[in-house]
């Protein structure tokens, strides 16, 4: 079978090894795949993977031997599912791989802002450490977070972990979601979005995207029900947030900062108001890509392959779909 990889840079950029998928087939890797190539380079291949790449169902289409595509992420967006199982084309993607990488950022960006930490290497690679009178420095106060509230929206795999280190940090955690109370740990309360905006010191967002649904969930109406100089987190999906509003909420106040891992457009604009704002924390997207989370993402991205080649396909996300 031909196998080809059509943006295998992003999860691979030549720290870990492919070998193991190679022994599966012939296998073609692009590290990145432009979207006037992607019909040329899968047109003669029974397995796709693709991370970012669109397959549609024009591409399906005029993809006669294609068998199988694997996602590279969680998210399976960037494929018609339907287009592809009308086609008899089994799509599958790669759940839970990166949950503590997530959950772990996260926090990096939590700690950051109650510890200031960036500020002050900031001020020690300034010297202000070094001319003061007295033996530590300090020009910002920084806080505990045992005793304060976090708001988790969206308890699922990551925000149930944001939610269990939250609480082994002493934090109370108040959550958005659709799951039964009985079938939350002890120490997370169910509450509505208002409730939670009003009560929560930092906000966590961990929902999925959808339009109509959750996007823009944090807007004008809802920073406004938020606690006075809360804290939003977001290492979910960019487009949760309006970014324009929120820029416009650390400027007055409202929100004493911002850290998110992704953006609504990515890359984002050179213009974009949260790049250079003093109070926003913005990592490019990263929180997934630990080495340790990439060397999961391409073990199982194997050996979904693996399974599928011998009959029994895992992790199929289009199946209630096959005729």
């Amino acid at each position: 079978m031909k196998i080809v990889v059509l943006d295998g840079f992003s999860c691979n950029p030549g720290d870990l090894s492919w070998d193991s998928l190679k022994a599966l087939g012939e296998v073609v890797i692009y590290d990145r795949t432009a979207p006037s190539a992607t019909q040329k380079r899968i047109a003669d291949a029974d397995i796709v993977l693709t991370n970012k790449v669109i397959i549609n169902d024009e591409l399906i289409a005029c993809s006669p031997q294609l068998k199988y595509v694997g996602v590279l992420a969680t998210g399976y967006n960037v494929v018609d599912t339907r287009a592809a199982a009308e086609h008899g084309v089994v799509v599958t993607n790669i759940p839970a791989y990166s949950t503590d990488s997530v959950a772990q950022m996260t926090f990096a960006h939590i700690l950051n802002i109650y510890n200031c930490v960036d500020h002050y290497a900031r001020q020690n690679r300034d010297g202000h450490w070094a001319r003061s009178v007295d033996f530590c420095y300090s020009d910002m106060p920084h806080h505990e977070l045992a005793g304060s509230t976090i708001g988790i929206v969206g308890y699922g795999t990551i925000g149930s972990r944001v939610g269990q280190i939250a609480h082994d940090m002493g934090m109370r955690v108040v959550a958005l979601t659709s799951k039964a109370p009985t079938e939350l740990p002890s120490f997370v309360e169910s509450v509505s979005l208002t409730e939670l905006l009003h009560r929560s010191d930092v906000v966590s967002l961990h929902c999925p995207l959808v339009e109509g649904s959750t996007h823009h969930l944090i807007n004008i109406y809802t920073l406004g029900e938020m606690k006075p100089g809360a804290v939003l987190i977001n290492t979910g999906r960019g487009p949760l947030v309006d970014e324009d509003a929120v820029a416009d909420a650390l400027d007055s106040g409202r929100l004493s900062a911002y850290a998110a891992d992704v953006m609504s457009s990515e890359p984002p604009a050179e213009d974009n108001r949260l790049m250079r704002h003093p109070h926003a924390f913005i990592t490019p997207h990263i929180a997934w890509a630990t080495v340790e989370a990439r060397k999961r993402l391409i073990h199982i991205a194997t050996e979904n392959v693996r399974a599928f080649i011998a009959g029994t396909p895992v992790n199929v996300v289009n199946a209630n779909m096959m005729k």
